[in-house]
């Protein structure tokens, strides 16, 4: 049975409607992942360490995606819960072609200065190299993932979340056949690795662009539109918690790679890739959760439903409580496997590897609340109190943690800042739930 916006969710139904959106943030967190072990694999030790270090880079180029998807999806969603549906149409069409144009001009730009940045980051020689190679074959696909990543959210708003996984699923074993191709078979080396993600994020932002631009039978489709200043202006605002989050995330990164390269050198780099390679499976599976929920959360504030919506906080809530700790347990259990997956080939690499894993799964604890939390707030359009969750959870807290800790704990300190920071982040997400719950009467 086709399960409606309106409807009243139980546990079994919300699980069941927002189930298609993790596994289709699982899959968009893979790309990276699957690069990492062909690459490392295949390519040598060198390269990973590359692509590791541009990755965030890379992902702050790509956040305006996340930013017109999370904050648009929420407005439209809200005008159809108040029966607007052919002003909701040209709104959505409003904000994919802005990301359109917003994309190819932050691809532009990255293609442009991403050596100077890469040199920035401290790689040279071949590192330098392989670091520019990766990025410009990435950025020239940049503009469909950003339309991903748009879509991702509008095909939850469309009641269409299975279509979106699937259309997600087919991006990700392209991805993975021509790394298997470019990589294993083909010797393409880096180069095949970043052309085999080129190609499954074409696939990602082309194939729901040619289906909403026709007849369909869901809520939402391209039509014509005008231009909306005021709606650009809210979606980039209430959205502005997840470009905040995805960018704050890439910085902290960044730092990271810095302190790993200072404390522990280039092994030290390639052990934080990994670990961040568990972190975006995991967190794909926090945003997933969110960007399903976010919709129905939106529909019933926008149709003044209390009741509901104080009931979708309690078992979202109850829900990334019992994930994380899963998580966590799990993470630490299968931290040597994991390891061996990606660096097994060198025993020193593979011991900091499963150590960093270790410490660094604590924070799986904390972050699908503060995740949920932020995602919360943007859906309920008040992008204010999302931004400063995100901000002062990925930028303020971590960045403090990263600095400080290493200073008493050394490369350990690096492990657990991440934990540290989302405890410090849930007490803040704690209290604006507490504060803002007559306002909007969850």
């Amino acid at each position: 049975m086709r399960i409606q916006l309106s409807d009243h969710f139980t546990y079994s139904k919300l699980l069941r409607f927002t189930l298609p959106s993790i596994v289709m943030m699982i899959f968009t967190s893979i790309y990276g992942v699957v690069d990492g072990i062909f690459v490392s694999n295949f390519v040598g030790k060198t390269p990973f360490a590359a692509v590791n270090l541009i990755y965030p880079v890379l992902m702050i180029l790509g956040a305006l995606g996340f930013m017109v998807g999370t904050g648009g999806a929420a407005i439209v969603a809200k005008t159809l819960g108040e029966g607007k549906p052919a002003l909701a149409n040209q709104y959505f069409t409003l904000l994919v072609l802005s990301a359109a144009a917003g994309g190819a001009a932050v691809s532009l730009l990255g293609l442009l200065f991403i050596r100077p940045v890469s040199a920035a980051l401290g790689a040279e020689g071949a590192m330098l190299e392989h670091c520019v190679l990766y990025a410009r074959i990435i950025l020239a696909a940049n503009p469909f993932f950003i339309l991903q990543n748009v879509f991702q959210s509008f095909f939850v708003a469309a009641e269409k979340p299975k279509l979106g996984l699937s259309v997600t699923v087919g991006a990700g074993l392209t991805n993975i056949v021509l790394d298997a191709l470019l990589v294993a078979v083909f010797p393409l080396g880096l180069a095949g690795a970043a052309i085999a993600t080129a190609m499954s994020q074409v696939v990602g932002g082309l194939v729901p662009a040619l289906y909403f631009a026709r007849e369909n039978g869901s809520l939402l489709r391209l039509t014509r539109t005008r231009f909306y200043g005021r709606i650009l202006a809210k979606t980039c605002a209430n959205g502005s918690s997840e470009l905040m989050s995805n960018i704050s995330s890439s910085l902290v990164s960044i730092l990271y790679n810095f302190q790993l390269i200072r404390l522990a050198g280039e092994d030290g780099v390639a052990a934080y890739g990994v670990v961040m390679y568990l972190a975006f499976v995991f967190a794909a599976i926090f945003i997933g959760y969110s960007v399903g929920s976010a919709p129905i959360i939106s529909y019933h504030y926008g149709a003044g439903n209390s009741r509901e919506l104080g009931g979708l906080l309690r078992k979202s809530v109850v829900l990334c409580a019992i994930g994380g700790a899963a998580m966590a347990g799990l993470s630490a259990l299968a931290a040597p496997p994991l390891g061996r997956i990606f660096v097994g080939y060198d025993p020193d690499l593979l011991a900091l590897t499963v150590r960093g894993l270790r410490l660094f799964a604590l924070s799986f604890l904390f972050s699908g609340l503060n995740i949920f939390g932020s995602a919360f707030f943007t859906a309920l359009n008040n992008g204010l109190i999302s931004a400063l969750i995100s901000f002062l959870r990925t930028l303020v807290f971590q960045c403090g943690s990263v600095v400080l800790l290493p200073l008493a704990l050394g490369v350990d300190g690096i492990w657990l800042s991440v934990a540290a920071a989302e405890l410090a982040a849930l007490v803040l997400t704690g209290v604006f739930l507490a504060v803002n719950r007559r306002t909007y009467r969850y």
